[in-house]
């Protein structure tokens, strides 16, 4: 069941970054999600009058945590709140700021009073995560599962990285996917370079273009469009696989060919 007294608020950070508040309208508290910097989610938690009590870190990479410590200055200075708890990987605690709460797959964690799910979703990192709220249909992928694309390998290997991605195909095809950056648009471009006659993917590319000729965010994306248009979740897919060239092939082989082609791309 959906919980309608869920809002959440998609932030623009940095050159191409997101972060997130969660906003329970039922508590009036609110959680961020990532902090690339501190300036648009202050503004923000200020315009709404949002008490944060949580702040949640998906990975160690600068550009999604560096923004803490002057987000936890205005919380418990300018904004007058107290300081929120801080809530990261276990098996990553040495890459990240101090955590009130450590966690790994398969907890379930507490936000703003909303309950939700971790998973580990090591590829783009060693350690990085993904928090699913099934009430509000949402989850949260950062570097892993991006709009029509995914992370580069910059730690793990791309057969890590195609397990990893398995995990959001088992969730409610209508969960909206919260990712950490707008690449969206050269990874349409990525996607239509494969050469596989999909309407899904001409469709959603004519979407990309009208929506980025008007400024606006491709993120969030639902994971039922990411299911029929992201090569990277469907490299078992045998119409990818013939457009690649690799029929019959095994998913991770064509997940690798696939993840290579996009890191020259």
């Amino acid at each position: 069941m959906v919980n309608s007294s869920i809002t959440i608020y998609t932030l623009p950070c940095l050159s191409d970054n997101y972060a997130y508040v969660v906003h329970n309208r039922a508590t009036g508290t609110a959680a961020v999600v990532d902090v690339p910097e501190a300036g648009p989610l202050v503004d923000k938690i200020s315009q709404l009058n949002l008490p944060v009590t949580d702040i949640f870190l998906t990975h160690h990479h600068w550009d999604h945590i560096d923004g803490l410590p002057d987000l936890q200055a205005a919380l418990t200075g300018s904004l007058g709140q107290s300081r929120a708890r801080v809530i990261g990987a276990k098996a990553d605690a040495h890459r990240l700021p101090a955590l009130d709460q450590a966690v790994g797959p398969g907890d379930r964690v507490t936000l703003c009073e909303i309950e939700g799910d971790i998973y580990d979703v090591s590829g783009h990192t060693l350690g990085h995560l993904a928090l699913h709220l099934p009430s509000a249909k949402a989850v949260f992928s950062a570097d892993s599962l991006m709009a029509m694309g995914c992370g580069r390998l910059f730690e793990g290997s791309a057969v890590q990285m195609w397990h990893s991605l398995q995990q959001f195909r088992s969730l409610a095809p209508d969960t909206w996917v919260y990712s950490g950056h707008e690449y969206t648009a050269t990874n349409m471009a990525f996607t239509q370079s494969l050469g596989e006659d999909n309407p899904a993917i001409a469709a959603r590319a004519a979407q990309i273009t009208k929506d980025r000729a008007a400024g606006q965010a491709t993120v969030p994306s639902l994971l039922a469009l990411e299911l029929q248009t992201n090569p990277f979740l469907r490299a078992d897919d045998p119409a990818l696989q013939a457009a690649v060239g690799m029929p019959g092939a095994t998913a991770e082989q064509v997940f690798t060919e696939i993840r290579s082609r996009r890191d020259k791309f």
